[in-house]
């Protein structure tokens, strides 16, 4: 089993996406830790069920 594409990780003001194979950061800045968003990213990477976790992230606050 190979290592994780995509993890979340603390930034100043909340979280964000870091894809590992590019080396850099992916997506917005999320308030609240995006657990299923990054999940979904690493297993089946439906389009449509990342959209709708991206504004469901994108709308939570803390």
């Amino acid at each position: 089993m190979g290592g994780r594409r995509y993890v979340a990780r603390g930034v100043p003001g909340g979280y964000r996406i870091w894809k590992n194979k590019g080396g850099r950061w992916w997506g917005d800045l999320y308030e609240l830790c995006p657990d299923e968003l990054v999940a979904e990213l690493n297993g089946r990477a439906d389009p449509a069920r990342i959209t709708e976790l991206m504004k469901r992230y994108r709308a939570l606050k803390r």
